[in-house]
């Protein structure tokens, strides 16, 4: 794609604050026409700028409380890379990240109870033969906030 324009990038930065925001609206904000908008974001998802739509879901309200962060290193580093494709039927696992240092991954899981989160480490270590480091979270000040586009 072609390098994003002002407008592009407005329309980016309302949609991520409200993905739900009509076409009209964003026109009203940034001075286009509905057609003009729908057109704008239609390119933007067939460029792959914008991946998708998702409601953004409350943990701790949907039974979750408990967050960390486990960061996985191989046991065998001659071994072949394939922790993410091992680990991916886990729907514990919120995210992984491929990382430098001396881990290899860190994967941002959410759990009910500090005993579902020692389950899970035994299921993670034994799926992807890797020693594992875990901080739990405390509080989430901020997260999900806007790109800077």
């Amino acid at each position: 794609m072609e390098r994003l324009n002002d407008l592009d990038r407005k329309i980016l930065a309302l949609l991520q604050r409200e993905g739900r925001r009509s076409f009209a609206a964003i026109g009203r904000e940034v001075g286009l026409s509905t057609p003009a908008v729908k057109r704008r974001v239609n390119r933007l998802e067939a460029a792959g700028v914008i991946r998708g739509y998702a409601a953004v879901v409350d943990a701790e309200s949907v039974g979750l409380p408990l967050t960390a962060f486990i960061s996985i290193r191989p046991i065998d580093p001659s071994a072949p890379d394939d922790a993410p494709e091992r680990l991916r039927s886990l729907a514990e696992i919120e995210a992984c990240h491929s990382v430098a240092g001396e881990e290899s991954y860190i994967l941002k899981v959410r759990v009910r109870a500090p005993s579902e989160l020692e389950t899970l480490l035994a299921r993670i270590r034994a799926a992807a033969n890797v020693s594992t480091r875990t901080t739990i979270v405390l509080s989430t000040p901020y997260e999900q906030r806007p790109l800077d586009v």
